[in-house]
């Protein structure tokens, strides 16, 4: 088994061998921050290069980070915003309507890999596409990695008051959803 390395530790190494602590930081982080982006852009090849992104982006700001919040918040603060910007920029891109969009990746083998045969996920996964940007990402964030307020509260900028609220509200869009 492989031993954990603390975070504390890790920004230690930030001075003395900065290649190493990357290294670390991908291999302590990058499963969870693969299945954060996942979640948000749902395509494998698109999340994939979310995760890049959000790798070079930290190794440039690395040097830079002042442990004013931990570094999986400063990660998942970097890969949420790269995601985002991705979505944006696809969504630009991309004349469908989301709708048609979701029944191509239903439909596609990716989304059979993803739903894994389970109809219930599929309604699930319809139903969190269909959520405001903001309110699928603190679904998502809550539901699937049960982040506390707090650190959503930093990740994201937001007051814990309104991501109540945002969570409140995709859950009962989502009940709306499944219950037709």
């Amino acid at each position: 088994m492989k031993e954990q390395i603390s975070e504390e530790r890790i920004l230690e190494m930030l001075h003395s061998d900065p290649d190493k602590a990357l290294a670390l930081i991908v291999d302590k982080y990058g499963s969870k921050l693969y299945w954060h982006i996942r979640r948000l852009v749902i395509v494998h090849d698109d999340t994939d290069d979310v995760l890049q992104n959000t790798f070079i982006s930290a190794w440039k700001n690395l040097k830079g980070f002042r442990s004013q919040s931990s570094l999986y918040t400063w990660l998942y603060t970097i890969a949420t915003n790269e995601a985002l910007t991705h979505i944006k920029k696809r969504a630009k891109q991309s004349a469908l309507p989301l709708d048609d969009l979701e029944n191509i990746f239903a439909l596609s083998p990716e989304g059979e890999t993803w739903f894994d045969g389970d109809e219930a996920e599929r309604k699930l996964q319809n139903a969190i596409l269909k959520l405001p940007d903001k309110q699928k990402i603190v679904f998502n964030m809550k539901y699937f990695e049960d982040i506390s307020y707090e650190d959503m509260s930093k990740i994201l900028g937001t007051s814990v008051g309104a991501l109540k609220a945002s969570f409140h509200h995709a859950v009962k869009k989502i009940e709306n959803f499944l219950g037709e």
